[in-house]
């Protein structure tokens, strides 16, 4: 019996690694236990991971968060600049109260506001704050997503359930990154894993 040549198998090799290479690639990342995928789309535009990390008080783990934007960039002015759709996934570790949860991401907005800057936002805020807390509880693996949509706005969602409606103005949305990527973040070591720095 002819056994085939070394020229065959290299053949093979050749078009089986071709074959891979046409295949999707999908790849997460691992997060205190939650997986953020690679990428992620926002009206049909797909995201790439910027980077992922988990928000900690007081030794507590509270949730894990990821950022999805056009271009992975590392500082926090690249990305506030950067132009098209964006999209922060936060993946509750605990259960929180909707209430809290406004509390903490309103407070993390207006301590990286100027005053004039938060004059001109507060009805947009209140908005905000009205959508988060009509959420009532937000159970331990719930997922709120922060997605900006070019020309319509902010949409946020809650495991997938529209939370009020969408908020006008790439501003607005500029201004919750902040919440993390400000020059007061709620957590500086979370700033660095979320502009892919640790």
């Amino acid at each position: 019996m002819k056994t085939p040549s070394s020229s065959f198998w290299s053949q093979t090799l050749v078009f089986f690694l071709g074959l891979m290479l046409c295949l999707p690639s999908h790849a997460e990342r691992d997060v205190a236990g939650i997986k953020f995928d690679d990428q992620a789309s926002v009206a049909g535009q797909v995201l790439t991971l910027n980077g992922a990390g988990v928000r900690v008080k007081m030794i507590i783990k509270v949730y894990a968060v990821g950022l999805y934007v056009a271009h992975k960039e590392t500082t926090t002015e690249a990305i506030l600049n950067q132009p098209g759709a964006k999209s922060i996934h936060i993946v509750l570790l605990r259960d929180v109260s909707a209430d809290r949860m406004a509390d903490a991401l309103l407070r993390g907005v207006v301590d990286n506001l100027s005053e004039l800057d938060q004059h001109a936002l507060q009805a947009r805020l209140d908005a905000l704050e009205h959508a988060l807390r009509g959420a009532g509880e937000v159970t331990k693996g719930g997922v709120i997503r922060l997605d900006y949509v070019p020309d319509t706005g902010t949409h946020l969602s809650l495991d997938g359930k529209v939370l009020g409606k969408d908020i006008e103005g790439e501003d607005f949305y500029r201004a919750l990154l902040k919440i993390w990527l400000g020059e007061h973040p709620s957590d500086h070591g979370l700033k660095a894993e979320l502009l892919g720095r640790s």
